[in-house]
């Protein structure tokens, strides 16, 4: 179920549960008029509408990444202000509702024991709030922790796999007696892939600077394989180096360009990356390849075990949710993108 869509229907059912209980023992007491019933109701939904507004400024304020002891602070001056917002909304009801008595309502015992259970109510339901997003967290980490496991093994099987270190290793080899100083540069190229791949283990994000060194490495091998068939351009805007990025993601699409795209194709063609930022704070990376998408070649892809843009689009969906976007499509005869939009906001896991 979407989790907005379970956040209302718990808010609905939970403080519905308290006038229910409120206006039930009422009536067992004392009975109950349809005046006070009303009261009843209007109560639990300012108790709904004020939790609602306290989750809007926890979210918007990033309060669960807070620091432990700033994160109680908060919370407890948040809920005394609530408190005491709702002793006021409770006698502006009784106003309203003509049910207000001034001589039993405003005695200084009365507004402290009111006080004190809004307090008891608004705690309950923050303790609540913490634990659901806790486990959701924990979830989410848990099922991060095994996409991620799956990504490197599929990606040491498959994207940086023998086959391309052979080709790699056979350039050099050619590069050894008549470029000895080209030979030297390609090999630390190889030793950098290989050291970040195996230095990304389980990070989450990384620096975008960070991945395009690493891409950049991996398309000077490929330049040396594919000599002038391969053209590379690239369009950075310098405010691109300040988001953070999934690790071998922009890698993995433009591996992918290369060996559905460029590998195809007689003449080689152009492989151009373009990254732009939005005007919401969200990075645009866009991968552009020569080659043409079609439906049976994307089924050809899928027999042929290439997960690697299907793992993008899930650890996207885990890190971002519906901040983010990915997109696949052709550009006129001659050309794929692939676009990928990321959110400049911290991810949610932790």
């Amino acid at each position: 179920m979407n989790r907005v869509r379970l956040y209302w229907i718990l808010q609905i059912i939970g403080w519905g549960s308290f006038a229910f209980v409120n206006i039930f023992f009422a009536s067992l007491s004392q009975g109950i008029s349809s005046v006070q019933l009303w009261a009843f109701v209007s109560l639990a939904c300012f108790y709904l509408l004020s939790t609602h507004a306290l989750r809007h400024v926890v979210k918007t304020y990033e309060w669960f990444k807070l620091g432990i002891f700033r994160l109680l602070v908060q919370t407890l001056l948040a809920l005394l202000s609530l408190a005491v917002v709702n002793v006021l909304a409770q006698i502006l009801i009784n106003i309203a509702f003509g049910t207000l008595n001034p001589g039993e309502d405003f005695r200084a015992l009365v507004i402290v024991v009111n006080l004190f259970v809004s307090f008891l109510y608004y705690s309950f339901w923050f303790l609540l709030y913490f634990l659901f997003h806790f486990l959701d967290n924990y979830n989410n980490s848990l099922k991060y922790e095994a996409k991620i496991n799956e990504i490197r093994l599929n990606h040491l099987k498959s994207q940086l796999n023998p086959h391309f270190i052979f080709n790699a290793l056979n350039s050099v080899r050619a590069l050894v007696d008549e470029d000895p100083e080209k030979a030297k540069t390609a090999i630390t190229r190889i030793s950098n892939m290989l050291r970040f791949s195996l230095m990304m283990d389980k990070k989450q994000v990384i620096d975008f600077g960070d991945e395009l060194e690493t891409v950049k490495d991996y398309l000077a091998l490929e330049s040396i394989r594919f000599e002038e068939r391969l053209e590379v351009v690239y369009l950075i805007e310098d405010e691109a180096y300040s988001y953070k990025i999934p690790p071998m993601m922009l890698q993995t699409i433009v591996e992918n360009a290369i060996k559905h795209g460029i590998s195809n194709l007689v003449k080689g063609g152009l492989i151009e990356i373009k990254c732009r930022e939005g005007l919401q704070d969200e990075l645009y990376i866009q991968v552009k390849n020569s080659g043409y998408l079609t439906n049976q070649k994307s089924k050809e892809k899928k027999k042929e075990g290439g997960h690697g843009l299907e793992n993008t689009k899930q650890r996207l969906k885990l890190l971002y949710g519906d901040r983010s976007s990915f997109r696949i499509f052709n550009s006129g005869n001659q050309f794929v993108i692939t676009e990928i939009k990321i959110p400049k906001q911290r991810v949610t896991l932790e």
